[in-house]
């Protein structure tokens, strides 16, 4: 049976997942009101495990060392209860090699060699080159669906990475290219990004230490 995550601990978990956000953004993120955000993340600063920052026009909320360090902590208790089989790291084996598809994808969708230049920026207008990256793309995503069933079957925090993920690719296949990779949407990449983030934190493993990164 699923396990579900405490509300505190999603919160601190969104902070990390996000890097950088607001309150109503970890509040979605974390599955809860944007009030039980707020006091979570002020209860967080006063152990010194968040930070409130400001950047020009942007405000939000960061992990500092210290809550990385206890977000990894909570984690793997939560993981040792939860899945005691080892099935999420079963299902981070059978992620790799879709993360390496999914990069090459990016790269595809970010560039378009040409004879002069094989790093000439894609612009989009051939319809051939990028119907290819979104097939793929599709692809990978079909791939995803029954490897994050079997994650939010262990803990219930990771529902619904391919559902965002589809939903992200719809908009690319109706024209929006934005919504493959571009960070400042819920794009395919972005959400994938996540997910990667999601299991080296649950697991306690570095990016670099797999073998590949996203």
């Amino acid at each position: 049976m699923t396990r579900p995550s405490p509300p505190d601990l999603r919160t601190l978990h969104a902070v990390r997942l996000l890097g950088f956000a607001d309150d109503p953004a970890i509040a979605v993120r974390a599955g809860i009101s944007p009030a039980e955000a707020s006091s979570n993340l002020l209860d967080a600063e006063s152990r010194g495990w968040t930070q409130h920052m400001a950047f020009a026009d942007l405000r939000g909320w960061s992990l500092t060392q210290a809550g990385k360090a206890e977000n990894e902590r909570r984690l793997a208790e939560e993981r040792a209860e939860a899945d005691p089989g080892g099935e999420i790291e079963a299902v981070h084996r059978a992620f790799l090699p879709l993360n390496a598809r999914l990069l090459r994808a990016c790269t595809d969708w970010q560039l378009k060699p040409t004879a002069a230049d094989r790093f000439a920026p894609n612009d989009h207008r051939d319809p051939a080159w990028d119907d290819r990256v979104l097939a793929e793309l599709a692809a990978i995503g079909e791939a995803l669906s029954p490897l994050n069933g079997r994650l939010s079957r262990v803990l219930a925090r990771f529902d619904g990475y391919d559902v965002r993920f589809q939903a992200a690719l719809r908009r690319a296949r109706g024209g929006r290219t934005e919504w493959v990779d571009k960070t400042d949407v819920d794009s395919c990449h972005r959400v994938w990004f996540q997910l990667h983030e999601d299991l080296i934190a649950t697991l306690g493993v570095e990016r670099g230490a797999e073998g590949t990164t996203g």
